[in-house]
């Protein structure tokens, strides 16, 4: 969705930018060559080591082709620590700030990294190779009710707890070491008339396991409100998610920080003194264009949400 993301970000030259969720630098790109001018600065930040040195690599080389005007810095972070970042880089307001949710499709494509349920690897989903825990650490040692728990929470899978009872038979006889054998566990655990439509049986499993190693969830919220407090006034909040679970947050989070007063409808004026941080730019969130789907299938579930600081 990088021309939505464009056009709800409003860029103009000399601002300042900030990606919290870089990647390969797909869209810091396209906001670098709308950027130029005196005291343009776009900050990319990422947890994934690998992500910071490529996007850190390409937005140098474009940026050089461009004149070299624009300040760029890439930060190997959780983009929940963006106040930070800016602070340790002196940039004391931001214009925009986008955040794309989720594991990026490197990442998915990368065996190594144990993401996809479709390719054999060992079963790691780390977005931060630097953290200690693993999906094979959660499958292992988790108890069978933690993991049940941690399987239908963040996966919203119905045969969680069947899932869990079978992965806690096979690792009484073996450790579950790898996504082939956690794909084979999980099959055998969902009755065959249930694994006969929709999505792969493993995908809700894996979702699930890759939210609890990377803490996800716990994060989007803390940053919405440091975005609030961050941007400067007419500065836009950009967020794509791509399940139910993020969004959900996501629309809660800006619905909460766009309510401004809270009294109640009788009382003549206002005492609680409520101020509204943000104005809700889109009502309903903004999805892929019939084209983008068709092109790019992994965008399909995406969802854009878009607020602007008051």
């Amino acid at each position: 969705m990088a021309d939505e993301c464009l056009s709800y970000l409003r860029v103009k030259p000399g601002g300042v930018y900030i990606d919290g969720t870089i990647g390969g630098a797909g869209h810091a790109l396209r906001i670098l060559e709308k950027l130029g001018g005196g005291g343009a600065a776009l900050i990319g930040v990422d947890c994934d080591g690998e992500a910071v040195a490529v996007s850190e690599r390409r937005l140098r080389e474009r940026n050089e082709e461009l004149g070299g005007s624009v300040r760029c810095a890439v930060v190997r972070s959780n983009y929940v620590n963006i106040d930070k970042i800016c602070n340790e880089l002196g940039v004391s307001g931001a214009d925009g700030i986008l955040l794309d949710l989720g594991v990026s499709s490197h990442q998915l494509d990368d065996a190594d990294r144990g993401f996809s349920f479709r390719q054999d690897a060992p079963l790691d989903m780390r977005m931060d190779l630097g953290a200690k825990l693993t999906a094979a650490d959660i499958v292992n040692r988790y108890t069978e009710r933690e993991l049940a728990n941690v399987i239908y929470k963040y996966g919203e899978e119905r045969w969680a707890a069947r899932i869990a009872a079978f992965i806690a038979e096979r690792r009484s006889v073996a450790p579950v070491l790898t996504t082939g054998d956690l794909v084979g566990v999980i099959c055998a655990a969902i009755p065959k008339k249930a694994r006969r439509d929709g999505p792969h049986p493993a995908r809700r499993t894996f979702q699930a396991l890759r939210i609890e190693v990377n803490d996800e969830l716990g994060v989007i919220a803390k940053t919405i409100r440091k975005s609030s407090r961050l941007l400067r006034s007419g500065g836009r909040l950009c967020v794509i998610s791509f399940h139910s679970l993020e969004d959900r947050i996501v629309k809660e989070t800006i619905a909460e920080l766009s309510a401004g007063c809270s009294c109640p409808d009788e009382l003549p004026v206002c005492v609680c003194g409520g101020v509204s941080a943000f104005r809700k730019v889109t009502k309903k969130p903004a999805q892929p264009s019939e084209g983008e789907r068709a092109s790019n299938p992994r965008a399909r579930s995406a969802k854009l949400r878009v607020a602007e600081k008051t």
